[in-house]
C-alpha cells in the first residue's frame, strides 16, 4: 500500500480539494482579498495545531528512528513555516498578535481536532494518514499551478503563495515525507480492515481540506 493508493481511493474528494474554486480563483488572481485574509488567519491557527500533531507523532513513535523523523517537522513548523507565515501576513497588514487573537472558525476546529483525535485514538500510521492530505495536497496544488499555463503569475497578488508551495524547497520536503509514509504503509494490504480504516481517515481529512477552502470563500457571506 502507498500514499497514491489512498489518493486513488478517494479520487473525487481529492479532486474537489486540489481543484477547489478557492484554488482556481487564487491561480487566476481573482480571489477576493477578504477571502484570502480569512484563510491566512485560519491557516496560522491551523499550523499551530499541526505542530502539536507532529509532536504527538514523537509520542506515538515506537522507535528512536521514528521519533527522530518527526522532530524536524516540529522544528520546521515552529521555526520556519509559522515564522514565514507571520512574515507573509505582515505584508497583508496582519501582525502576529492579530493572528493569535483570531477566533478559530468552525472548519479549523473540526479539521485540527480530527487530526489530533485520529492520532490519539490510533497509532503513528493513523496519525500520518490524517496529516498527509495537507502537505501532499499543497505540494500537488503548488506544482500544478506553477506548471499550468493558465495560472497568472505576473501581477497576481497571490503569486508568492503559488511560488512557495510550488518551489523546490517545499516540494523536496514533502517528497521526503511521502517516501517515509510509504515505508510505514508498505506492509499494509489496502483491502484489509486496517487498509480500509486508513482510507477512511485519509478521506475524512481530505474532505476537511475542502471545507477549509470553502470557509475562506464563505468569508464574503459573513
Amino acid at each position: 500500500m502507498k500514499v497514491q493508493d489512498l489518493i486513488e481511493a478517494c479520487r473525487d474528494d481529492w479532486q474537489a480539494y486540489t481543484e477547489h474554486a478557492f484554488v482556481r480563483q487564487l491561480a487566476a488572481g481573482t480571489l477576493a482579498q477578504p477571502c484570502f485574509l480569512h484563510y491566512l488567519k485560519q491557516d496560522f491557527l491551523f499550523l499551530k495545531q499541526y505542530a502539536r500533531a507532529y509532536a504527538l507523532a514523537m509520542y506515538k513513535a515506537q522507535t528512536l528512528a521514528d521519533m527522530r523523523r518527526a522532530l524536524p517537522s516540529v522544528h520546521a513548523l515552529l521555526d520556519s513555516e509559522i515564522a514565514h507565515h507571520v512574515t507573509y501576513c505582515e505584508q497583508w497588514g496582519l501582525s502576529e498578535t492579530d493572528l493569535e487573537n483570531e477566533p478559530e472558525d468552525f472548519g479549523t476546529v473540526a479539521y485540527t481536532r480530527y487530526v489530533l483525535d485520529a492520532g490519539m485514538a490510533g497509532d503513528l500510521v493513523d496519525l500520518y494518514a490524517a496529516l498527509a492530505p495537507c502537505s501532499i495536497g499543497y505540494a500537488v496544488i503548488g506544482k500544478m499551478l506553477c506548471e499550468d499555463e493558465s495560472t497568472v503569475i505576473e501581477g497576481n497578488p497571490y503569486a508568492s503563495w503559488i511560488k512557495l508551495y510550488g518551489g523546490d524547497e517545499f516540494q523536496t520536503g514533502v517528497a521526503a515525507g511521502e517516501e517515509y509514509f510509504n515505508g510505514l504503509l508498505a506492509e499494509i494490504d489496502i483491502n484489509s480492515q486496517r487498509g480500509q480504516n486508513l482510507i477512511h481517515i485519509f478521506r475524512t481529512a481530505t474532505r476537511m481540506e475542502v471545507a477549509f477552502w470553502q470557509q475562506g470563500l464563505n468569508a464574503l457571506k459573513a
